[in-house]
């Protein structure tokens, strides 16, 4: 298994004085998934939680949808010409019974963010292949005072972070703002795809009564997860994209950016949040 960290050689600038010193990094190797033992996808990712990373991806492009449709995921030996396991090549191998997508060189699954599909056709895509839709049983409902709490708690919980300030973090909070699993990862979509994959093998979807909270952007591709993992609620620290606002929008998802402080927009769903007062036009 790899490292999360690694140490590297630095020349350290401050205020003109140098000085050498080794500096901790955040690991960034690539994992091939393969399904069935054909190759599907390489993403880049810090190492660990890869079986669940997996899972997590096979979720959100629409393969699979329960952990029982998942026979084994397995490292794959001899991933090297001299037989070395890697620990860069995972397999999942589905149940008996599911179907396996026809997989080519140019991956049939609907949408990641350099697919090449665009506007309508990807809001299409994930509502219909979703098999978890957004649905509120029972309602979720918070108020801006608990959304603005979550960010502490989920830098609180960074444990890599603090010491490579290089990685992006997704958790996950109950509607009472408990802290339910959170992971870390240097792509916020691998550390969202860990949540969910964990989420799968644990038997918890869909994730109906859960707040998701990425540590940057909401970007459409994140926005696709959520939903895919029947998530209500997702809220960023930064700004969404607006084909991200389009597809909250088109799924029902509530869609909240520039969460910092008592501050943030909410840019859809806005009925799951408690506002308590007439909103007024700015």
């Amino acid at each position: 298994m790899g490292r999360v960290t690694e140490r590297r050689r630095t020349i350290r600038i401050r205020d003109g004085a140098v000085t050498t010193r080794p500096d901790t990094l955040v690991a960034e190797e690539p994992l091939e998934i393969r399904l069935n033992g054909r190759p599907l996808a390489i993403t880049m990712r810090t190492p660990g939680d890869d079986f669940a990373l997996a899972a997590g991806f096979l979720v959100s492009e629409g393969v699979i949808g329960e952990g029982s449709e998942v026979q084994s995921i397995v490292y794959c030996a001899g991933a090297t010409a001299d037989g070395v396991n890697t620990y860069n090549v995972v397999d999942v191998k589905l149940a008996p019974d599911v179907v396996v997508p026809d997989i080519t060189l140019e991956r049939n699954v609907y949408t990641t963010s350099s697919c090449g599909l665009c506007g309508k056709a990807s809001l299409d895509a994930v509502r219909t292949t979703t098999r978890h839709p957004v649905a509120d049983k029972p309602p979720v409902r918070v108020t801006p005072a608990l959304l603005a709490a979550l960010p502490d708690r989920l830098r609180e919980a960074q444990r890599v972070f603090d010491r490579t300030g290089g990685l992006h973090a997704a958790a996950l909070f109950s509607p009472q703002g408990e802290l339910l699993d959170v992971r870390e990862d240097v792509g916020r979509h691998n550390a969202v795809d860990k949540l969910v994959g964990r989420a799968l093998t644990d038997d918890r979807l869909p994730l109906s009564q859960s707040i998701l909270l990425v540590s940057g952007r909401a970007s459409f591709e994140l926005v696709q997860k959520a939903v895919m993992a029947g998530i209500p609620m997702l809220a960023a620290v930064s700004a969404p994209s607006s084909l991200a606002v389009d597809l909250a929008a088109e799924s029902g998802l509530t869609l909240v950016g520039f969460l910092r402080g008592q501050s943030m927009n909410v840019y859809a769903g806005d009925q799951r949040i408690a506002l308590g007062a007439t909103v007024g036009q700015g």
